[in-house]
């Protein structure tokens, strides 16, 4: 212990030398049209060219350059402008550089003193994501991803309507029901798994043809279920078709049976941002919570994901739960504050004396992280606040509307093409479509079509993976077959590029 563990030098300059290949072979390579999206590899064959083995002595830093440049060479492009197939893609500088910030920095924002600047900037972007929904005060967290953003959501108003839930649990509850779109994101059926509601009482509502909630069907599935309803979840922008449920209608609903309503705004929330598509989310400002997230369609990276709620209401937490030395009946002892706390604090707060102490010697309102479920939390708001000041509110809502104009200039060319069939005019940025080999033309009443068309996107999928050439995705969709679902969201993507996607859709499937 006389002399430092770790050699500081070699470690710098090994650093060094990884971030010239991270810019080298992962963003410049990474967003270059003219490499492949990716190289496919059996499994057998990537775990040898890996040696995944972990043995007792360690390697050389060449050998760990090396290694380095292979995962990058052997991953998926996800920056690649022919990069397709999820609802997020492409990358931006600025918010990569908020990512190496936020690793290098290596600290929870669970308190204010050991992350004064991260809690700092959580709180901006939170507050102006929340304006943004329409609510000029709230609270929020972030989560790791959009479905632990819903199941914060469960869980809050679970507590809201059943306060003593939190230290009864489900047992002493009459049995609860919640109620979704049959559109809806899987997480809601999870969550209820997960938070012992279970899944026999999730109760998913009918849609319309293209995917919104229809809202009488709700008032009817409401009416219909013999449990305690207390939940729903209206989707702005589902998985496939990209569809926005109503929400005022839903919203009147909910406000006469005294529902929670929660709208998972992960995929289309970032079209607030655009005067031009916020109308699709009209009504959000009545909901009690949101989810969004910022990593899908801003290009802020994975993860970033928003909880926000509009609840501002005030309470003590559970005497249990106070911090030692800070009793509830006598709160000024050893300069104690009144305990106070919001709604998400009460829900999930335990005070933990080794973290959040009553008597430290800042404002101790800025020592967030007992808002959440985790206590280790990254600091996802750091990589957002510095595109949101790189490209502005103006930038943001740029991004959003080009995405959409790519979206209509390719239907456009779907529509003109042929063997190309939609399934339903895109409200959003989904377009959904089916690509009939010239074999299966005409043959649209033989019985064995949709059957043969089923096999069409997967075999094509194969092709272009097996090519590196692009990636997009493919799914079935309740009694539709497999159809290709394409999403544009990097803003590096051009007409040239839409234009190749749609050609190499022609030439792999040409022969099927």
């Amino acid at each position: 212990l006389d002399h430092p563990g770790l050699d500081n030098a070699a470690g710098e300059e090994f650093l060094r030398e990884v971030l010239q290949i991270l810019l080298e072979e992962g963003v410049r390579k990474g967003t270059d049209v003219t490499q492949k999206v990716c190289d496919w590899k059996e499994p057998r064959e990537l775990r040898e060219l890996l040696d995944l083995e972990l043995r007792s002595d360690g390697e050389g830093p060449e050998r760990l350059l090396q290694r380095c440049r292979d995962v990058l060479r052997l991953s998926v492009r996800t920056g690649h402008p022919h990069f397709f197939n999820q609802l997020f893609s492409g990358l931006d500088h600025h918010a990569l550089a908020g990512r190496f910030l936020t690793e290098t920095l290596n600290t929870s924002p669970y308190t204010y003193e050991v992350a004064p600047v991260l809690v700092l900037m959580e709180e901006e972007v939170l507050t102006k994501l929340r304006e943004l929904v329409g609510w000029s005060s709230g609270d929020g967290i972030f989560a790791p991803g959009g479905s632990m953003s819903n199941m914060l959501a469960m869980n809050v108003a679970r507590f809201r309507r059943f306060p003593e839930s939190r230290s009864r649990g489900n047992w002493d509850l009459p049995r609860l029901g919640l109620f979704a779109s049959r559109e809806s994101h899987y997480s809601i059926q999870k969550g209820a798994a997960f938070l012992g509601i279970g899944l026999d009482n999730v109760h998913l509502v009918q849609t319309d043809e293209r995917g919104k909630m229809i809202p009488e069907e709700l008032e009817k599935e409401i009416q219909r279920v013999k449990a305690e309803p207390f939940f729903v979840c209206a989707t702005s922008g589902t998985t496939v078709l990209g569809a926005f449920d109503p929400l005022d209608a839903i919203a009147d609903i909910c406000a006469c049976h005294g529902l929670w309503l929660h709208v998972d705004a992960a995929w289309g929330g970032s079209a607030l941002l655009s005067p031009q598509l916020r109308h699709l989310l009209a009504g959000i400002h009545r909901s009690d919570s949101v989810t969004w997230n910022p990593h899908k369609l801003l290009m802020v990276g994975l993860q970033c994901s928003a909880f926000l709620l509009r609840d501002t209401s005030v309470g003590a937490p559970h005497p249990d739960f106070l911090p030692l030395g800070c009793p509830l009946r006598t709160p000024l002892i050893l300069g104690c504050p009144p305990p106070s706390q919001g709604l998400l604090q009460r829900c999930h707060g335990v005070g933990a004396s080794y973290l959040f102490q009553w008597d430290k010697f800042y404002d101790v309102s800025l020592d967030t992280g007992d808002k959440s479920p985790q206590c280790g939390r990254r600091a996802d708001g750091l990589k957002l606040w510095i595109l949101w000041k790189a490209v502005g509110t103006q930038g943001l809502g740029w991004r959003v509307e080009r995405a959409f104009a790519a979206t209509r200039y390719l239907l456009e060319q779907v529509k003109r093409r042929e063997g190309f069939w939609l399934v339903m005019e895109p409200e959003f940025l989904n377009l959904c479509f089916w690509f009939i080999p010239p074999r299966l033309r005409g043959q649209e009443s033989s019985p064995e079509f949709w059957d043969k068309l089923g096999k069409v996107a997967p075999a094509i999928k194969e092709r272009m993976i097996r090519r590196g050439s692009m990636m997009v995705g493919y799914q079935p969709h309740g009694s539709l077959v497999n159809f290709f679902r394409q999403i544009v969201i990097n803003p590096t993507v051009t007409h040239r590029d839409l234009d190749f996607f749609l050609d190499e859709i022609q030439e792999l499937g040409r022969d099927l």
